[in-house]
């Protein structure tokens, strides 16, 4: 074990574990580093997602309801406002990714401080995923039975109130949209890796493609599916279990 480990145990509590079970001291330190490495980009991933999903829900979904009904036949019918809105979103989902991400980066400088790091990326990327996710809510909407809104409508119900209506009624589909999302900004946020971006995505570029490391390669390939997994399998189930309890599963959390 290296002496520099022995004079600062507590500082490196996981590296003297690495060093003790392995006994080897090359395969401890390598195994160290590319764990370090791992969790690290690991994280820096999650954060990116995470937020960059948040904003992309949170303004994606008025955008949706908003394209949702203000077509021709629908109940706020705005057509010109339709057009211009479809137009706008339609243009944002032409840009490759990359592309948009390097256009974006006086705009990560503006309202973050900085074109570099994970908090940075978090601008392109929840921009690259509003026109997408606004697109699949637009596509939950519409399967609301039409019916369903006249009955709503000749109730009494006001408009707004058949917009609430629309979201229940829609929500097992709204879930599937946003796992879906989730799901692709993982993908993007390890395309922006290759723009100066951290994460699994940057990890794999620098450490292992130009260092020729398929080690490096392989592990986060594994993480990238790992993470794929676990957000399509939760969304999988809240969405079942939406469809199955008609969403008694929510009333828990509000009780």
């Amino acid at each position: 074990m290296p002496e520099s480990l022995k004079e600062y145990p507590s500082e490196n509590s996981f590296e003297i574990l690495c060093y003790t079970l392995l006994g080897d001291p090359d395969v401890a330190e390598r195994f160290f580093h590319v764990a370090s490495d791992i969790c690290n980009s690991t994280l820096e991933t999650i954060y990116m997602v995470f937020f960059s999903s948040f904003f992309a829900v949170l303004l994606g979904l008025p955008l949706g309801i908003l394209l949702t009904v203000t077509k021709a036949k629908a109940i706020f019918p705005q057509p010109v406002l339709n057009r211009i809105l479809g137009t706008i979103v339609n243009t944002l989902r032409s840009f490759p990714f990359i592309i948009l991400i390097i256009l974006l980066f006086p705009l990560s400088r503006l309202i973050i401080g900085t074109s570099i790091g994970s908090s940075a990326a978090i601008v392109p990327l929840s921009i690259a995923a509003i026109p997408f996710v606004a697109r699949l809510f637009e596509s939950a909407l519409e399967e609301v039975d039409k019916g369903l809104i006249e009955a709503t409508l000749s109730m009494g119900a006001t408009k707004l109130d058949v917009v609430k209506m629309m979201v229940a009624e829609s929500m097992p589909s709204l879930i599937n949209a946003a796992t879906n999302t989730i799901v692709s900004l993982i993908g993007y946020s390890a395309m922006a890796g290759a723009v100066g971006a951290p994460g699994l995505g940057a990890l794999a570029i620098n450490n292992g493609y130009q260092n020729s490391d398929t080690l490096i390669l392989f592990l986060t390939c594994i993480v990238i599916i790992i993470l794929v997994q676990f957000v399509q399998s939760v969304g999988d189930w809240l969405s079942h279990a939406l469809r199955v309890h008609h969403f008694g599963i929510l009333q828990r959390f509000f009780e």
